[in-house]
């Protein structure tokens, strides 16, 4: 069994950051009502705290990827297992991510979304691992950023385990 090699980021640090980011995309969105589209399932943790520190009107959907099987690797291939319920043309949409790593899967949602004309299309990820990076793809506003580890909790897993923790934490390899 996998162990925690160590803590990354404290329910508090995340929590404070998570407020910093509120009130940013708040003061972005003042006189907008965006649609959130949260990436399930790892995002929801985040999307939830998000929303509780945003002033503004907003619109939360899901959207479900699949990337990633029960490796530590990503198969290349990407894919919309559960779509927006909400029709996003000439609206202002923000993607809620849990990570950016490759790229892979941001790279492919932001196309597919494009292709539905919304009025703008940002990013929101808690994560950002530009080490892992293939396709470079924006990020308007980012948690933090990590080197290449393996992070589980708050939302991320392995093997569908340990998205409870309340911190975010390096995986042992």
């Amino acid at each position: 069994m996998e162990k925690i090699e160590k803590i990354l980021f404290t329910y508090e640090e995340i929590q404070e950051r998570i407020k910093e980011l509120g009130k940013i995309i708040s003061e972005d969105y003042k006189e907008k009502n965006p649609i959130l589209a949260c990436i399930l399932k790892g995002a929801v943790y985040f999307a939830v705290d998000l929303t509780r520190n945003l002033s503004v009107p907003f619109i939360l959907d899901f959207i479900s990827i699949l990337s990633y099987g029960p490796s530590k690797e990503t198969y290349g291939i990407v894919r919309i297992t559960k779509d927006l319920d909400i029709n996003i043309y000439n609206k202002d949409v923000i993607i809620i991510e849990d990570i950016v790593d490759t790229g892979l899967s941001l790279a492919y949602l932001l196309r597919v979304l494009k292709a539905r004309e919304p009025s703008s299309l940002k990013v929101c990820t808690l994560l950002d691992c530009p080490g892992r990076r293939i396709i470079d793809v924006p990020i308007d506003y980012k948690g933090f950023e990590i080197p290449n580890y393996y992070v589980v909790g708050y939302g991320l897993d392995y093997n569908e385990n340990y998205r409870n923790l309340m911190y975010i934490a390096v995986l042992e390899k």
